[in-house]
């Protein structure tokens, strides 16, 4: 079907248009006869294909780096493809006073930090909770939970999101699926089940409708939806172009500035991107472990995904720097070592997490130097090798065919042994210049870049300053005519003023605004970010208040909140509002996505 035409002098900017025609699109495909799709029970109880279009169902997504949003588009996939029509959107454009007249509804959710929503999820599961939620006895849901095991609170949104459905009413299709950090497969199996499942509702009735209000029709496989060559599974290998050290002489840290070829990928990004590096495990350490387990490593492993070494498992395909819960409750029951059986036994996640800081598996393995494990009892007990993702710093106009990182090099001394981040000291120690590493891009579509008129103001201290680095080259490169302001700050500005002549250069062509750096060990009281911004409170919040908007990349568990307290308190003195009315301020610019957070 072809795409509503939209003339070229309409006031809506690219990403609207296409949006418009999407939505124009879906409100044709219900007004026009759909064609009968044999075998399909959604629309089962029809006389014929004029009786009743294609059956709607709502994927709604809470994502903090994309993944739940790149699922929700593959479950899109799935439901078109059984002759649904699926309505894809963020969980912050579902609004709860028009959630009963959903009738079905697939929910995929991370769980941001220790067990919170991720910020696209935040208002929804405040609506959902309050006592005023509307009762949803029509509602046939399923919930797909993400997660990572080692952080408290696992897959606890999608946990909470789903019960609370189910308070409230709704019927259950298929139960929860809990993922942690592997989580294709069973992401697959769910939405296979759900939407079988989904298809059996009103299968003896007329089907019914998600009326248009709820939410855009993704009527056709939109861009992003199109699976790309590369991913998870099958990454790039991309050549290392440069890989160079950004701190100076004398600095307490290691940050790299790191340029991979895309070459003839075809691979494509957009500035608030993240790029994924699979990384490979340091070498030393997979020899120590498999001393300390006594077999050869040529020892071949077997399991469902098929057969190979114990070296090649233990290098490319398990995480053996961090130990995982699983494996401290197996050498917990299995050593009977006091200290660590108190430790698993109590649920004290941050005495345990204290005393895991800098140990790795084989620390673990060494609890007890003469329990003897088996190689396939080890990698039950391990989680699967992750690629890490690194917020995108370069901009595809300003630097084709490649891709720039900002990465901060992990190093630590731990027992009586030098240790360091699985990737970053991968990429700085063991990545030549033309070295190869897998690749493959993951999607942000919650950061981005607003119209070129309209003012920025970033956020980004230390290597939270990537992004940012993207935002300027891409303005620069687009000629945009809105202003520009950074905050960025580190330990010291002689050694530690990342991308300096850059940004000097930036300021001098007119691209960047307003600079305001916080070096904290510079002057005897330390100074951040935050208080940069309280002592350009007012200009900030008048920029804010003119349509601005924000911007914050970096460390979630200090920075992001002392950021976040700052900007209540500027709202709140600049802006004449009380506590309740600077929430609701600020609660505004994130419902209009003008505050919005790439945190870590």
């Amino acid at each position: 079907m072809q795409l509503p035409y939209i003339p070229a002098d309409v006031p809506f900017t690219g990403d609207q248009k296409a949006w418009l025609a999407g939505f124009l699109a879906g409100l044709n495909t219900r007004i026009n006869i759909a064609p009968a799709v044999p075998g399909n029970p959604a629309i089962a109880g029809a006389t014929s294909a004029a009786d009743a279009g294609p059956v709607a169902v709502q994927i709604v997504y809470g994502s903090q780096t994309g993944t739940a949003e790149y699922l929700a588009e593959e479950a899109a996939n799935a439901a078109r493809a059984k002759g649904f029509l699926p309505l894809v959107c963020g969980l912050d454009e579902l609004e709860i006073s028009t959630l009963a007249a959903v009738r079905r509804l697939l929910v995929i959710t991370s769980t941001y930090g220790e067990g919170d929503m991720p910020d696209n999820a935040e208002f929804f599961w405040q609506g959902l909770a309050a006592p005023t939620a509307p009762p949803l006895p029509g509602l046939f849901y399923s919930v797909l939970a993400l997660g990572d095991s080692s952080y408290d609170g696992f897959c606890q949104a999608g946990k909470n999101i789903d019960a609370r459905l189910a308070e409230l009413g709704a019927t259950r299709v298929v139960d929860r699926t809990d993922c942690d950090l592997d989580f294709e497969d069973p992401a697959a199996a769910w939405t296979a089940a759900s939407i079988d499942a989904l298809a059996g509702v009103d299968a003896d009735s007329a089907p019914t409708e998600a009326p248009t209000s709820v939410a855009a029709v993704d009527a056709a496989p939109s861009a992003a939806a199109r699976k790309s060559a590369w991913g998870r599974k099958n990454p790039y290998r991309a050549k290392i172009l440069a890989n160079s050290v950004l701190s100076g002489p004398g600095s307490d840290k290691e940050v790299r500035h790191v340029v991979l070829s895309l070459g003839d990928s075809g691979i494509t990004y957009r500035p608030g991107d993240g790029i994924s590096i699979a990384p490979i495990n340091d070498p030393a350490l997979v020899s120590a472990v498999i001393d300390r387990l006594g077999v050869s490593g040529d020892t071949v492993i077997s399991d469902r995904k098929g057969e190979f070494t114990l070296t090649d498992a233990l290098t490319h395909r398990f995480e053996i720097s961090t130990p995982s819960k699983y494996l401290v409750d197996y050498i917990a029951q299995r050593s009977q070592d006091p200290e660590l059986t108190h430790l698993a036994s109590t649920g004290d996640r941050e005495a345990l997490d204290a005393w895991l800081w800098g140990k790795d598996v084989l620390d673990l393995l060494n609890i007890d130097a003469a329990l003897p494990i088996t190689p396939d009892e080890l990698l039950a007990e391990l989680r699967p090798l992750q690629p890490r993702v690194y917020s995108i710093s370069s901009s595809p106009l300003a630097h084709a065919d490649t891709v720039h990182v900002t990465m901060a090099t992990v190093r630590y001394r731990s027992g009586d042994r030098q240790r360091g981040g699985v990737c970053s000291t991968f990429l700085a120690d063991r990545c030549d210049l033309e070295s190869e590493v897998g690749v493959f891009i993951s999607t942000n579509n919650s950061f981005r870049l607003p119209d070129d008129d309209t003012d920025v103001v970033m956020i980004g201290p230390g290597t939270g300053i990537a992004p940012f680095r993207s935002f300027l080259h891409e303005r620069a490169a687009r000629g945009a005519t809105g202003r520009n302001w950074l905050f960025f700050g580190d330990q010291h500005q002689a050694s530690d003023f990342s991308y300096a002549d850059e940004l000097d250069q930036f300021s001098a062509d007119g691209v960047l605004t307003r600079l305001d750096l916080a070096f904290s060990r510079d002057q005897e009281h330390k100074i951040y970010v935050q208080d940069r911004m309280t002592e350009a409170g007012a200009e900030l919040f008048s920029w804010l208040n003119g349509g601005a908007h924000l911007y914050v990349c970096g460390d979630a568990t200090r920075m992001a909140r002392d950021v976040d307290a700052a900007l209540h308190e500027i709202v709140a003195k600049h802006g004449g509002f009380d506590p309740a009315a600077a929430q609701d301020f600020i609660n505004q610019l994130k419902k209009n996505k003008r505050y919005v957070r790439d945190v870590y």
